[in-house]
């Protein structure tokens, strides 16, 4: 049993409702507020470190998560685990990681929570999305 999301209408009903969840919290928590991500990442002005809370939360669900995950061949909807092992760090993984945090603390959007916003219209999401776009697609053109 190989079943993927798009043939598979329990899975897919759960990926919907897992990023719905997902969406939901990123609303909640102010994720998806570049204003409030902007007043966690600049320290020039008064630092708001309620995001930190949010990210701490995270990482107390996902370490948890994924130590179980990682002991499963298989996941609760009959899914091949697949979890990264790759531990080298090289200049791949540092330019990505720099550029993502540029991008993250330039706009106060990663992602994610540029989904959430973009889904309301916002144009500063909206741009974000595009050039990260833009930027994934570039990348592959180097990569092929």
């Amino acid at each position: 049993m190989n079943s993927t999301p798009t043939n598979n209408p329990i899975t897919l009903l759960v990926c919907v409702f897992t990023g719905f969840v997902f969406g939901v919290g990123l609303l909640i928590s102010g994720m998806a507020n570049p204003a409030k991500v902007i007043a966690f990442l600049d320290l020039s002005q008064p630092w708001d470190p309620s995001l930190a809370l949010v990210m701490a939360g995270a990482i107390g669900v996902g370490l948890p998560g994924f130590a179980l995950a990682k002991r499963r061949e298989r996941s609760l909807l009959g899914q091949r685990m697949q979890i990264p092992n790759q531990q080298t760090i090289d200049s791949k993984l540092l330019l990505g990681a720099a550029m993502f945090g540029l991008g993250w603390g330039i706009a106060g959007f990663c992602p994610g929570p540029a989904l959430v916003a973009a889904s309301a219209l916002l144009p500063d999401a909206l741009v974000f999305l595009a050039a990260m776009l833009a930027g994934m697609y570039l990348f592959s053109l180097r990569t092929r």
